[in-house]
C-alpha cells in the first residue's frame, strides 16, 4: 500500500497521515506566498529604516533627541526580531505532530532545527482548543500574519501547559483536535 494513499488534508495548512500504527500531523504555517513576499518586503524596508535612524544617531548633538531615538532603536530592534523570527518560521519552519503507541511528539522544526518534545499519552490532560478572545486588540494583533502568532490547541503535561497549532483557523483546529484525540485513544 503506498503511504500517500493515507493522506488527508484539513484545510489549507495541515496534512494528516496514519500508517504503520503511527499517526502524524505536519502543519505549515501559511499557504499563502504573496503574504510571505510581503512581508519579506516590510522587513527590508524596516531594517533599512534602523540603520538610517542609527547612522543619523551619532550626528545629532542635542541629548534628549539622543534619548529619544535610543529608545526608538529599542523599539526598532524588537520589532525587527520579532518580524525575523516569524519571517523565518513562515518560510522555512513546520510543526510536526505524532503518535506512535504511548509516545505523542511534537516538534517544531525550523530547517531542520528545533527542540523535540516526547509525552507519555497517559500523562496529558486538558487536551482542549485555546481560549482566545475575539475582541481583544492585543489577541487580534497576535494572530496578524507578521508575528508567530498564537497556538490553538493546549494541553497540561504534568506542571506545565504546551501549545500547539500555530495560527489555525477554528475550523481546522477544531478538527485537528478531534483527529489528535482519536489517535491519543487508539
Amino acid at each position: 500500500m503506498n503511504p500517500s494513499d493515507n493522506i488527508e488534508v484539513i484545510g489549507k495548512r495541515i496534512s494528516t497521515l496514519k500508517a504503520d500504527g503511527v499517526s502524524s500531523f505536519v502543519i505549515i504555517p501559511t499557504a499563502t506566498n504573496w503574504k510571505l513576499h510581503l512581508l519579506f518586503a516590510w522587513i527590508f524596508v524596516w531594517t533599512l529604516s534602523g540603520c538610517i535612524v542609527l547612522g543619523n544617531y551619532f550626528t545629532l548633538t542635542n541629548t534628549n533627541i539622543k534619548l529619544i531615538v535610543i529608545v526608538w532603536l529599542g523599539f526598532w530592534a524588537y520589532f525587527e526580531f520579532r518580524t525575523v523570527r516569524a519571517f523565518i518560521f513562515k518560510k522555512y519552519g513546520k510543526e510536526k505532530i505524532w503518535i506512535k503507541g504511548s509516545t505523542f511528539n511534537y516538534w517544531r522544526d525550523v530547517a531542520g532545527r528545533g527542540k523535540k518534545l516526547e509525552f507519555e499519552t497517559d500523562l496529558i490532560k486538558d487536551l482542549q482548543l485555546t481560549v482566545k478572545d475575539k475582541k481583544d486588540f492585543f489577541q487580534f494583533m497576535n494572530d496578524s500574519f507578521w508575528v508567530m502568532g498564537t497556538e490553538s490547541i493546549s494541553f497540561v503535561y504534568g506542571t506545565k501547559t504546551y501549545r500547539l497549532g500555530v495560527q489555525l483557523e477554528e475550523t481546522d483546529a477544531k478538527e485537528l483536535l478531534k483527529q489528535i484525540k482519536y489517535a491519543l485513544r487508539n
